[in-house]
């Protein structure tokens, strides 16, 4: 039997103590966080994934971690005060209950959930826990993000009537069906999804795959319809339609091209996606007010005034990118202080119902009210 998990009561953490941490799902964006987190000082003890070349990879960067394959024996495992949770949206739910009830603190990626009452059972049972766990939406802790929601809170745009979030990438391809090299358990990677023989685009690709994720509608919607809601106040949205297309990315059953529309108390919102072209590359969230109009993307954001001139000139302007760093720096402080974080699981179950509104709505070809779907209007 695993030894009990050892924690030093954090009332006795000094400023110089280091969080030790478990990395559960080592792929390309759990390997990103890995980094991430050892460059601001914690430890990584241990990791876990299904696939052996994952785990292979991500121990080039932590060369003492103990390696696993059932998450639920590194959660046993002593010494560990949180975990990175990478893992498939179909994961995100079982992992996190999982590690509650293990008594780890909790860096989850987002989308937070596969659907919309898996959100309402995460949530609950946060809530019922003591664990600091944060969101990986890393814009909630992003400085020029907090500029210009302090801006639209002077009311520097007037009534805002229309919101658009779009996300370009000319990066659809067929998807790859050969042979992966190196082990995988594919049991466990199906986990509570139905069962079916290996298909390595299903591994590859999990993302566009229904038994596994919300395709890039949840994905890249949580981040961007977040945004939406923190700035108007709104929550979450009324009513979505939606339509979309698989273009390019042939196999998958999510589109990677697609709009959706909301319908929000006192605004609109749309939301679009195309995989196969990069005009205006990467993602941009426009707020149209009837004083004024604000552009936000990875660069910063500009903020032009009503009434419209050909060739304007920003009234404000602040220039700075979305790190992560300060997201990843706002968990570790809280693991120490027992503060909320600045992403919490009621954010971001707001944040991702929107999107899997969407979804229902564009594979049920109607428009579907949230008081349909949910316990509350």
């Amino acid at each position: 039997m695993a030894a009990a998990p050892m924690f030093v009561p954090r009332s006795a953490w000094g400023a110089n103590d280091r969080v030790a941490y478990g990395l559960i799902a080592a792929g390309g964006r759990g390997r990103y966080l890995n980094q991430k987190f050892q460059a601001l000082g914690a430890r990584c003890v241990a990791i876990c994934d299904v696939y052996q070349p994952y785990i292979d990879l991500a121990k080039k960067d932590s060369p003492d971690a103990k390696t696993f394959i059932d998450y639920n024996e590194l959660l046993a495992e002593p010494g560990i005060d949180a975990v990175v949770l990478a893992g498939p949206d179909h994961h995100h739910c079982p992992m996190l209950l999982a590690s509650l009830k293990a008594k780890k603190d909790v860096y989850a990626e987002k989308p937070l959930s596969w659907s919309l009452e898996e959100s309402d059972i995460m949530v609950k049972a946060v809530r019922n826990s003591d664990r600091i766990v944060q969101i990986g939406m890393q814009r909630r802790s992003a400085p020029s993000i907090l500029r210009a929601k302090s801006l639209v809170d002077e009311g520097l745009l007037g009534k805002i009537t229309l919101v658009k979030p779009q996300w370009h990438w000319n990066v659809s391809r067929p998807l790859d069906n050969s042979a992966l090299a190196g082990n995988l358990d594919w049991q466990r990677f199906l986990g509570s999804a139905p069962k079916r023989d290996l298909e390595p685009m299903r591994f590859r690709r999990w993302r566009v795959f229904k038994d596994y994720a919300g395709g890039n509608m949840t994905d890249q919607g949580t981040h961007l319809m977040d945004v939406v809601q923190w700035f108007t106040r709104s929550g979450p949205p009324v009513s979505a339609v939606a339509q979309g297309y698989v273009a390019k990315m042939e196999g998958a059953e999510h589109p990677d091209v697609f709009s959706a529309v909301f319908e929000f108390k006192d605004f609109m919102a749309t939301w679009t996606l195309d995989y196969c072209n990069a005009y205006e590359n990467g993602w941009s969230i426009t707020f149209m007010g009837d004083e004024g109009t604000m552009i936000l993307d990875e660069e910063g954001f500009r903020v032009y005034a009503e009434p419209w001139d050909k060739n304007p000139e920003p009234i404000f302007m602040g220039r700075s990118p979305v790190p992560v760093e300060s997201h990843i720096q706002n968990f570790l402080d809280c693991t120490k202080s027992r503060q909320q974080p600045t992403c919490t699981v009621e954010i971001a179950a707001a944040a991702v119902s929107g999107p899997h509104l969407a979804n229902l709505a564009m594979f049920q070809g109607r428009k579907v009210k949230m008081s349909e779907v949910t316990k509350t209007s």
